[in-house]
């Protein structure tokens, strides 16, 4: 059975204090009322170390929301994956549209990245995903298949069983706009078709395929209802420890 997951993306919000703040708030109210699914918080490398010493890791997973295409070196201002895992963290989100856009990562960069990560014992996040130009142009399918193909289909089964896949529609990323559930599916549906083609059924039935972009407790029960959306990647409604629980609790639904 493939994981149910909902995972937060914090991005370039909350100070240390704050992130603290919250983690404690989540870790204390997930571990009294069990959670259905895993729940997993990728915050700034800042909060890492800090949150790691108290999150009860049965409960929450913690995630960093990038790492260096780079062992190690003179790369001032980078953070390498060795550095992450120290920090206690399991996972690494890679290849968010964000970073893409505004960072110039390439399929190439991206493809060094996961396999830094998995080399050092993390489980990867990696976002897919369209612009609204190509969404309009019908291209969708042949733009995340291009992705997966760019930096994760050259893994062996192994490493790619450690990899969840984040379908992120770009234009429903912080805009209010959603992918209807239907139109969700059918994507979700075609992600796990290919990684069929690539590593056969079993393992696409095992990949966790997560839908982003403007899930939020109101949508989040219609979008996990169907049978190839795994959870979602959850951006502005992690920041609150209440929006955050009622899209978890969309599992209990």
């Amino acid at each position: 059975m493939r994981k149910k997951i909902v995972a937060g993306n914090w991005k370039m919000n909350m100070t240390l204090q704050d992130g603290i703040a919250l983690a404690k708030e989540l870790n204390d109210t997930l571990t009294a009322e069990k959670p259905n699914c895993d729940v997993v918080i990728c915050t700034p490398f800042i909060h890492l170390a800090s949150i790691a010493q108290f999150l009860n890791q049965e409960v929450i997973g913690l995630g960093a929301e990038n790492c260096a295409d780079k062992e190690k070196g003179a790369f001032t201002g980078e953070v390498s994956a060795e550095m992450v895992k120290s920090t206690g963290a399991g996972y690494v989100i890679l290849g968010h549209s964000e970073r893409r856009g505004y960072y110039g990562e390439t399929p190439e960069i991206l493809k060094e990245k996961v396999l830094l990560a998995l080399k050092n014992g993390l489980k990867v996040i990696f976002c897919i995903g369209e612009s609204l130009e190509e969404r309009e142009a019908e291209k969708q399918n042949e733009v995340v298949k291009a992705e997966l193909e760019g930096s994760v289909f050259n893994l062996e089964e192994a490493d790619f069983r450690n990899i969840i896949i984040a379908y992120e529609p770009i234009w429903a990323i912080g805009t209010g706009k959603t992918a209807t559930s239907d139109q969700a599916e059918e994507i979700h549906a075609y992600i796990r078709s290919i990684i069929a083609e690539r590593y056969g059924a079993s393992v696409a039935d095992d990949t966790t395929i997560l839908y982003g972009g403007s899930c939020k407790a109101s949508n989040a029960p219609e979008l996990f209802a169907k049978p190839d959306i795994d959870g979602g990647l959850i951006g502005g409604a992690s920041l609150k420890a209440a929006d955050f629980k009622g899209i978890i609790d969309a599992w209990k639904k």
